[in-house]
């Protein structure tokens, strides 16, 4: 056996290696930082677990309902403003807390690496909240969600739609304990090109790089910010127009490979409840607009209805238009394009100064990105004056 599937499908989700009986998959990255399964052949047996396990090539048969959306905004200022878009994650999470459960998402480690990790109490909530623009390293915690869940503990898994889709089929079975949340995700960039990114923050500021926050609202919710704490007391806050990663990031030249024709572009999903955005607020539902973040819901099972309904008493919260409401969020169902530059970007990004390598590839896909964000300021700006 030397591969699971084919590479450019892979979407380096884990459950294939912590699946395996034999132990003989690891994830190991690739020269671009990627992670991928690579097989120790002289212990594997062929029992073909891992496939049987991988997301891309099990897709799950069940039944995609259409959703039921919904526009809503936490009750909590300081959480929402420390949060992507209107802090209803954090809200869903402190129900399943509360109730002596588990919650699972992207956090960053001692090193500024991200990570899947568990908490367990409010007081560590912080952790997890906030969007992450790097693949995450899900690691084991596919074996501890079910641990948990074995032992009756009620779990809140969030993650990309391929690592909730890797989870369930890894667990392979339904447990009336476990939610899923899952994101409407553009791609996910190599973690080797966020460690270069910090290296050179840290060189131009002498300093090394405390804390990270990919969203940072200071200027405003539509033309967020990459605000960077440092070691020696300094900050670095800029925006999406003139930080070099959230430019690589959105011109698209940095993104895994199976990033740009996702399995999971849809509207209906595995996962009980998908968060997002709500881009057009300010047309659709104005009243729910005040720039500092709305979130997009989308329910689609039973158990999503039920914790989004436990926690309801505690937002502001209406039904949408699905169809509206996707409309400004086209990477529910549409993959991000490939740019003819992308390996030429991530080779020079190695050698060149990263600012240098930015510059060179992305100006282009960066002057289209300005103008949308500019004429979305423009509607909103008149739509409320």
């Amino acid at each position: 056996m030397t591969e699971i599937l084919e590479r450019q499908k892979c979407t380096g989700c884990g459950a294939c290696a912590v699946a395996c009986p034999k132990k003989c998959i690891t994830m190991q990255s690739d020269g671009d930082g990627f992670l991928y399964p690579v097989i120790e052949s002289s212990l594997c047996v062929d029992c073909g677990i891992c496939k049987s396990t991988c997301p891309v090539i099990a897709k799950s048969e069940k039944d995609m309902n259409t959703p039921e959306a919904f526009v809503a905004v936490g009750a909590d200022e300081k959480v929402r403003m420390n949060s992507s878009s209107g802090g209803v994650f954090s809200a869903l999470a402190k129900e399943v807390l509360k109730d002596g459960g588990v919650v699972f998402g992207a956090a960053f480690n001692d090193d500024l690496e991200v990570v899947h990790t568990a908490v367990e109490t409010v007081d560590e909530l912080y952790k997890l909240r906030g969007s992450k623009y790097v693949q995450s390293k899900t690691g084991n915690c596919f074996a501890l969600v079910s641990e948990f869940l074995e032992k009756g503990r009620r779990v809140l898994f969030s993650g990309t739609p391929c690592q909730v889709a890797g989870l369930k089929n890894y667990l392979k079975k339904d447990y009336p304990n476990l939610i899923s949340l899952d994101f409407i995700c553009h791609g996910v960039p190599s973690p080797d090109l966020w460690k270069r990114y910090v290296g050179f923050c840290e060189k131009r500021t002498g300093s090394k790089v405390k804390t990270a926050n990919f969203r940072d609202k200071s200027e405003s919710w539509g033309s967020f910010s990459m605000r960077l704490a440092f070691e020696n007391g300094s900050v670095q806050c800029q925006n999406l127009h003139k930080d070099f990663y959230l430019r690589a990031f959105l011109s698209d030249v940095a993104l895994r490979e199976s990033c740009y024709d996702c399995s999971f572009k849809t509207v209906g999903r595995v996962a009980d409840i998908t968060l997002a955005d709500y881009w057009d607020v300010s047309k659709i539902h104005p009243e729910m607009f005040d720039n500092k973040g709305t979130s997009l819901l989308l329910v689609h099972s039973k158990a999503g209805a039920g914790l989004l309904n436990a926690v309801s008493d505690g937002m502001e919260i209406k039904p949408t238009d699905l169809n509206r409401a996707l409309k400004s969020n086209s990477a529910a169902v549409k993959s991000a394009a490939r740019p003819k530059m992308r390996e030429n970007f991530l080779a020079d990004a190695k050698t060149l100064r990263f600012n240098k390598a930015v510059n060179k590839y992305c100006d282009g896909y960066y002057k289209k990105l300005f103008k949308r964000v500019i004429r979305r300021l423009k509607r909103t700006v008149f739509k409320n004056s």
